[in-house]
């Protein structure tokens, strides 16, 4: 069943064309990755999907109800949540008050009761701290409730976003970049966790410029142009397109594909 559907999307910024007539569909469940060297129009795209820019002309669709125009935190309230490529982390504030807020569009409560600790404020309360707990172990980081931000490592902060990503209760998760800044160990353990999610019923939407994250995680994988659609398929018929490799991949002189699941090399894409 499809979950996101795009169809005739386009922006331009003054005379740049950033996406053009780009269409596709994300089924539920699943990890769908986009790919692209920079400046093909990959941040663009999520910014439309997640309300910070209004398309040009082009639907975007969710379990078939019109997203174009709303809000950012309309569309958030309708099952989308994101994550960033540079952190957007409030240092001051512990793991657990940080994956909190991403439980506000969720809960039911107002300044008054929230100010007079009426019942129903408590209650709500404590169900977004079992949200946001649930979500940091799910993230392996409940050894981390307690912990300042200030103190983490780069590895650590960023599950952490993902985790108050995933308290939100989400339908499908855009992860711009999730493994940038990682070193190997850290990036196996991002991947084992995108599986979690995926596995656990929540689409996964994915932007990577590590291939041999993309090549194993992916279910489905767009390789956009210059904000034009190049490509679109299984990890293998992206890995042997011959489109894709001569224009972003260039050739592995080993297996003759690139990003597999046994190896190859680091692309950035």
């Amino acid at each position: 069943m499809t979950l996101l559907k795009v169809e005739g999307l386009l922006k331009s910024f003054g005379g740049v064309t950033a996406i053009a007539d780009l269409d596709f569909e994300v089924p539920e469940g699943v990890v769908y990755s986009i790919i692209g060297p920079n400046g093909a129009g990959k941040t663009t795209l999520f910014n439309m999907l997640s309300g910070i820019y209004i398309p040009d002309e082009g639907s975007i669709s969710l379990n078939g109800k019109d997203m174009v125009g709303l809000s950012p935190h309309k569309i958030a309230r309708s099952g989308v949540a994101r994550t960033f490529q540079n952190l957007q982390i409030f240092f001051n504030m512990s793991v657990l008050e940080n994956v909190l807020v991403g439980c506000h569009l969720r809960i039911k409560e107002n300044l008054i009761s929230t100010a007079l600790r009426l019942p129903m404020a408590v209650r709500e309360e404590a169900k977004a701290k079992q949200w946001a707990i649930d979500a940091l172990n799910f993230c392996g980081l409940g050894e981390y409730i307690s912990s300042p931000s200030d103190a983490l490592s780069y590895g650590v902060l960023k599950r952490m976003e993902i985790a108050r990503a995933l308290a939100m209760k989400p339908s499908i998760i855009m992860m711009d970049e999730p493994a940038a800044g990682l070193n190997d160990t850290e990036t196996a353990e991002m991947l084992s966790l995108i599986r979690r999610i995926s596995e656990s019923g929540i689409t996964v939407l994915l932007v990577e410029h590590n291939m041999n994250l993309v090549m194993q995680v992916s279910d489905r994988v767009l390789v956009l142009d210059y904000g034009s659609r190049l490509a679109e398929g299984s990890t293998e018929e992206i890995q042997n397109n011959p489109q894709v490799i001569a224009a972003y991949l260039g050739t592995d002189t080993n297996d003759g594909v690139i990003g597999t699941k046994t190896g190859g090399s680091h692309y950035a894409v």
